[in-house]
């Protein structure tokens, strides 16, 4: 049989049709170069189907029953944190011994896969309609209007690299949703804190923060780099100012300072670091450097300079040319 289910159907046809006229499997096998055997179970397979089509066979039964599938996709569609050794513990309670892998298969067949969950900022009622009011607000505005931001941020960055992501069962196109994302609050071997700043022309200055930052150590910094910066990378006269809403930041004295100095601030939804393309920037600084594996502090943050100066441009331009989509993910 094994020899006959390759054969075309047009074929096994005519077999039958001479057979029909009484030709015998011998006589049959040498008009049509086959084997006696396979005109043989064609012949027979006739005989008991009445027709020359190898139907489909059965395959092995589902472990899995319909009911348990449904249970399964219902328990990770409300938890999407449980685990496929959790489901397996599940089914072992019905009687059911089956693989890991046989479960995450049955998940990917409804478009439900593993990931890594991203991290967020925890959001309360206000925090949603300041970010709403903030990417209504820019939602249309130019590409000129944002290639003269220049966008601030800080960030710590560790000698021996990043903590572990967290993984949750969700759909495509559903990375956002709230109960696929790990909440997260503010800070936190060793690590130094930096200060950078980037616009459309690229990186700006890159500035070691000593211990434990104020508002006066931040007007400092911002003093002795946020001009020199903004020459370097040639933003024109009506230039703006980026950062959070940090409390440093947003200090009496701070403000004072940036009235004093004339800065044209972009307005700020709290909790919106996602909101920042310098996180992305940060991001791709991290991976470069730790690719380096640096020993000690020293040389993480000689190397931390060295791919700061590496980043194109056109990294930043395309981070900038995407951020619509980001106020339309808001919305």
């Amino acid at each position: 049989m094994g020899a006959s289910k390759h054969l075309s159907n047009d074929l096994k046809t005519k077999i039958i049709q001479h057979h029909g006229l009484g030709e015998g499997y011998k006589k049959l096998s040498q008009r049509f170069k086959l084997s006696v055997s396979t005109v043989r179970n064609i012949v027979r397979n006739w005989k008991t189907t009445g027709t020359v089509l190898v139907k489909a066979r059965s395959g092995r039964p589902r472990k899995i029953s319909e009911r348990q599938r449904r249970r399964m996709v219902r328990t990770v569609t409300v938890n999407p944190q449980t685990s496929s050794k959790d489901l397996q513990h599940q089914l072992a309670a019905d009687g059911v011994t089956v693989h890991r892998s046989t479960i995450q298969r049955t998940l990917h067949k409804e478009m439900l896969y593993g990931r890594v969950m991203r991290k967020k900022p925890f959001l309360c009622t206000r925090h949603k309609r300041g970010r709403l009011r903030y990417a209504k607000a820019h939602l249309d505005k130019p590409a000129s209007f944002w290639n003269k931001v220049l966008w601030t941020d800080e960030t710590k960055i560790e000698l021996f690299g990043h903590n572990q992501g967290r993984y949750a069962w969700r759909k495509k196109n559903t990375a956002f949703q709230e109960k696929h994302l790990l909440p997260t609050v503010k800070f936190g071997g060793g690590s130094i804190m930096l200060w950078g700043c980037v616009s459309s022309a690229g990186t700006g200055n890159l500035v070691k923060v000593e211990g434990r930052m104020d508002s006066s150590q931040y007007q400092q910094i911002l003093e002795n780099n946020v001009q020199e910066s903004v020459t370097k990378l040639k933003l024109r006269r009506g230039w703006i100012f980026q950062q959070d809403n940090d409390p440093k930041h947003c200090s009496k004295s701070t403000k004072a300072f940036m009235q004093r100095n004339k800065y044209n601030i972009l307005e700020w939804p709290s909790q919106s670091p996602d909101l920042n393309i310098i996180q992305n920037v940060w991001c791709a600084l991290k991976r470069a450097v730790h690719a380096r594996k640096p020993s000690n502090l020293t040389e993480l943050e000689m190397i931390c300079r060295e791919e700061w100066s590496k980043i194109p441009p056109t990294r930043i331009q395309t981070l900038i040319g995407s951020y619509r989509k980001r106020l339309e993910a808001v919305i």
